[in-house]
């Protein structure tokens, strides 16, 4: 088994910890909400419907073939355990997809979604199984419960030659569902919870569904891709399309080992990637195990807050050591300011400030510098800058569109609105406020998950907390 999407605790996600964020504000922002109600904040006490995205354009490749083929081989020869691979395989034929277990109805639209992308934009001959002989891939709908049992920390994940949960237990420990020994693809089973928010199914749609037609290892150097522990990404990008597209050209197949698909790889890329250039494959340095461990202790839900916050600072330390200035140290600095929310506001402060510059200053990570965004304007907010915070909010609102992610947009638009009331423009931030709640639907699910949001957000306000 391999594949998973980790739940990675409460530092990638949309969520502030805005307790001790200023010293101005010393009540927990749960807290408080726990003591108001949103009639007494003014705030609306009914939902909108939920927004969802539809497909959009997907932005080009900006790196050299070069590159791209170096991240072709490390993400289809190496597992994310570090567990080589002997051989590449993929579906050779048709591919289809059944749906089984109890799901939303927003599911059908959404892997329908996906389906169209990925004809059209990888090129792969793929439909929904309409009875006809074995479904290729059989997505599993099951209770988030039920799933984590078995496979603690893990939000969804894929696992090959099983037609579903029953068989997946029943063989999960043995030779057949061991990557190692996959020669070439013939059927794959997806797990993910239908008891979760809109947002967290379709993002484990996009991720397991594209590792079990391609890749199944993720890398933490790849800033514009879903494959990267970092789960900034979550639905499917031009990078993503274009190594899938590249797995299932005519030039490869199953079976074929690194050095073979490494001597295909120049002219393959030249013809589907024309501006990436004739690029060779470039040796990359891996990422060093001991940074993924503390970034990995960091992210754990299963470590106390002290464990975290420490691995978050040695990972900082290990990024600065091994002369990085990219996504991993800007990554480590998220994690290390997000885990001292409400415990040290001047190091949380430093840190975003130093990872949005990071990924201000590279290309492709205008939504990784958004999630620092979103931190930067709380505070804003929360010493009453509101003019501040509406600017950082619409800096960074395209690149969350465009990446749609609905819990981050949700969360911007709320602060916007919070910051256009300090303006004195009330009816400008119930119009906007309405909007945030349409997508916090989709992003956060539960009518309660929703409200509890709204009121934490309110919590920042100084004219709410007065």
């Amino acid at each position: 088994m391999n594949g998973h999407r980790w739940i990675v605790g409460a530092v990638t996600g949309a969520a502030l910890v805005l307790a001790g964020c200023t010293g101005a504000l010393q009540t927990p922002a749960s807290e408080f909400a726990r003591e108001v109600t949103a009639r007494q904040l003014n705030l609306p006490t009914e939902l909108p419907p939920m927004k969802a995205f539809n497909s959009g354009p997907t932005l080009a490749v900006a790196r050299s073939n070069g590159e791209v083929a170096s991240d072709f081989l490390d993400l289809s020869f190496q597992l994310e355990s570090g567990r080589a691979l002997p051989v590449m395989s993929r579906f050779e034929g048709p591919v289809t997809v059944k749906v089984s277990g109890r799901k939303a109805s927003v599911l059908d639209s959404e892997l329908d979604q996906l389906i169209g992308r990925l004809r059209t934009e990888a090129g792969i001959d793929i439909s929904r199984y309409t009875g006809q002989g074995t479904p290729s891939i059989t997505l599993e709908v099951i209770p988030k419960r039920q799933l984590q049992a078995l496979v603690p920390g893990a939000a969804c994940f894929v696992a090959p030659n099983v037609s579903g949960w029953r068989d997946y237990k029943t063989n999960r420990r043995s030779p057949r569902t061991d990557w190692t020994k996959l020669q070439v693809r013939t059927q794959m089973s997806v797990f993910i919870p239908g008891d979760v928010a809109p947002q967290e199914m379709r993002d484990c749609l996009h991720e397991e569904v594209a590792q079990s037609l391609g890749p199944v290892n993720d890398l933490y150097r790849l800033a514009d891709s879903v494959f990267n522990d970092d789960n900034f990404h979550t639905v499917l990008t031009g990078f993503d399309m274009l190594i899938l597209r590249a797995y299932y050209s005519p030039e490869l197949s199953s079976g074929m080992t690194r050095e073979q698909v490494a001597a295909r790889l120049p002219g393959l890329l030249a013809r589907l990637n024309p501006a990436g250039g004739m690029g060779y494959p470039v040796a990359t340095s891996p990422t060093p195990r001991s940074w993924k461990a503390a970034i990995e202790t960091a992210l754990s839900a299963n470590e106390s807050g002290t464990q975290r916050r420490k691995a978050a600072g040695q990972a900082v330390d290990l990024a600065r050591a091994y002369g990085w200035n990219d996504t991993r140290l800007a990554f480590s600095l998220f994690a290390l300011g997000r885990l001292n929310l409400g415990i040290n506001s001047d190091v949380a402060l430093a840190a975003f400030r130093e990872a949005e510059a990071i990924y201000g200053a590279l290309p492709g990570t205008r939504l990784q510098a958004a999630h620092m965004g979103v931190q930067l304007a709380a505070h804003a907010l929360s010493l009453g800058n509101a003019d501040t915070a509406i600017r950082i909010v619409d800096n960074h609102m395209p690149a969350v569109r465009s990446a749609q992610n609905a819990a981050l947009l949700s969360t911007l638009l709320m602060i916007k609105a919070e910051g256009l009331e300090i303006l004195g423009r009330d009816a400008e931030a119930h119009l906007v406020r309405l909007d945030s709640l349409g997508w916090a639907r989709y992003g956060f699910g539960s009518d309660a998950e929703v409200g509890q949001r709204l009121l934490e957000i309110a919590a920042i306000s100084p004219i709410k907390r007065g």
